[in-house]
């Protein structure tokens, strides 16, 4: 952490866009990792918006919250043991101590991360109709669930975990 206040002392004098577009862009932070670095650099001790998954659901669009439930469902019928909490104020899975798989929302499209750019990789192929980026997967805000591409990269990250 010592090497990211030092990269926020830097540019401590700029506006928070500007900031958030500087980890981005140099170091390949996602949005919400951007916003906690530079909210606690600002002197915020917490970030967090929302303590529990309803409380995210009732933020969002009513269509994308169904899809991202529908997403965690197929997840936790498989892995009951999964649990569903909120990590950098979205909506995560995590087995123990490991996050298994997170999703959170644009204003057109969600975001589906499996937590394993090796997992992206080795299912990029089944995905061509998505939007697969370094760490993520963009989808329709209405898409229809795809369970075997789901618990396939669901698999694959908690091979990587054991």
């Amino acid at each position: 952490m010592k090497y990211w206040f030092g990269v926020m002392k830097e540019i401590a004098d700029e506006k928070y866009p500007q900031q958030i577009a500087h980890l981005r862009e140099n170091y390949g932070f996602s949005q919400a990792h951007a916003n906690a670095l530079v909210m606690y650099s600002r002197g915020s001790l917490t970030t967090k918006r929302f303590d529990t998954p309803a409380a995210y659901y009732k933020s969002i669009n009513p269509v994308q919250a169904k899809t991202i439930k529908a997403i965690f469902k197929v997840i936790t019928t498989k892995y009951p043991e999964a649990e569903l909490v909120i990590a950098w104020n979205q909506p995560m899975l995590k087995i123990g101590t490991a996050y298994i798989y997170g999703c959170t929302v644009a204003a057109k499209h969600i975001l589906m991360a499996p937590w394993s750019r090796d997992v992206l990789a080795k299912f990029a192929p089944k995905m061509k109709d998505l939007d697969v980026k370094a760490k993520t997967i963009g989808i329709p805000n209405d898409w229809q669930v795809d369970e075997k591409l789901i618990l396939g990269m669901v698999r694959a990250r908690l091979s990587e975990i054991k």
